[in-house]
């Protein structure tokens, strides 16, 4: 091949390389912002469903603080406590928990409770449990998660915190036995680390 040939190839390459750069460049300036609103008004709903939208006056999302890596709560990353405020008073929060021996994999909740240490409501983030049976611990799937707001670490007593199959008061799923008894097991471990630890999340 002649070497003006290769030259101009060159710059062909060199062109389109730089086209597509821009293109990328520009397509993630369009939805970056777009993303982040997206992410953000999930992330709210998924707040306001465990914490009433009515019943805080702060911009929980954004009123966080950090929260350790901890395998008290099976968190593997450094991850954010969000806090609701009345008045200026924090008197509730809400913070990942996650279940590392699901079934089919981590199972990453959304907990909430309040400074007494009583559950305001759980959601499910993220499952890899299988659909028609495990996947009824999705709040779109069942009210089974409705089992816990107003429990606490002690009530039911921690011997009753268990599926009713090993001697405790959860219900469990037909069939899918396995993906409760671990919900309810990190559950029961994050009170009991919260309650041990209630600076971690009430402290300024």
């Amino acid at each position: 091949m002649k070497p003006g040939i290769i030259s101009r190839s060159g710059l062909l390459l060199g062109l389109a390389g730089i086209i597509v750069i821009g293109l990328v460049t520009l397509v993630y300036h369009f939805t970056h912002d777009a993303i982040e609103e997206s992410e953000y008004q999930a992330l709210l709903l998924a707040i306001n469903s465990i914490i009433p939208e009515d019943s805080h006056d702060n911009d929980i999302v954004e009123d966080t603080r950090s929260l350790s890596a901890n395998k008290e709560l099976g968190l593997k990353k450094d991850s954010l406590i969000y806090r609701a405020r009345k008045q200026g008073e924090i008197f509730a929060v809400a913070f990942p928990v996650t279940a590392p021996d699901g079934y089919s994999g981590p199972i990453n909740l959304l907990l909430a409770i309040d400074r007494q240490g009583n559950i305001l409501g759980v959601r499910v983030v993220s499952h890899l449990e299988t659909p028609g049976l495990g996947d009824r611990i999705e709040s779109r799937r069942s009210d089974w998660l409705q089992l816990f707001p107003g429990k606490s670490v002690d009530n039911p007593s921690h011997e009753d915190w268990k599926v009713k199959k090993d001697g405790g008061v959860f219900d469990q799923f037909t069939g899918a036995t396995i993906t409760p008894r671990k919900i309810v097991k990190a559950i029961h471990k994050a009170l009991i680390y919260a309650e041990a630890e209630p600076g971690v999340f009430f402290d300024e």
